[in-house]
């Protein structure tokens, strides 16, 4: 019987996580209030993160600084971190190996979306900037 799944290999582990806990070994000989305050921090920041999801921000970026934050108190903010950036790393490599075909059609769908929605600001009379 199993604890969970496996953590990967320390060599197969993002470079960010092995920074990670070189730091945490520090981090852990501070104080309680020192440490709350960090908490507090991580958990604003990832929350900050989460509501960028729904509203104009770069939550990509927010909450893993978030997760990194807590990943020094906590063993799931840590597992959370380093499963997020082997999925950013996956869809990296798979964005870099796409076809020059895929680019060209993704261009082309990219230029139609921002064409679509100047002629429905045009047409429906949206303003560009609010009065």
């Amino acid at each position: 019987m199993s604890d969970g799944p496996a953590k990967p290999e320390p060599e197969h582990q993002p470079e960010l996580v092995k920074k990670l806990l070189a730091y945490k070994e520090r981090h852990l000989e501070h104080g309680r209030i020192y440490r709350g305050a960090f908490v507090l921090a991580g958990v604003i920041v990832t929350l900050m993160g989460l509501a960028m999801l729904l509203l104009p921000g770069p939550a990509f970026l927010v909450i893993p600084i978030g997760l990194a934050i807590l990943a020094l108190e906590f063993a799931w903010a840590e597992s959370l971190l380093e499963k997020a950036l082997v999925q950013g790393e996956k869809a990296k490599q798979k964005a870099a190996e796409t076809s020059t075909r895929q680019r060209i059609l993704t261009g082309i769908a990219t230029a139609l979306a921002v064409a679509a929605t100047i002629t429905a600001a045009f047409v429906w009379d949206i303003p560009f900037l609010p009065v």
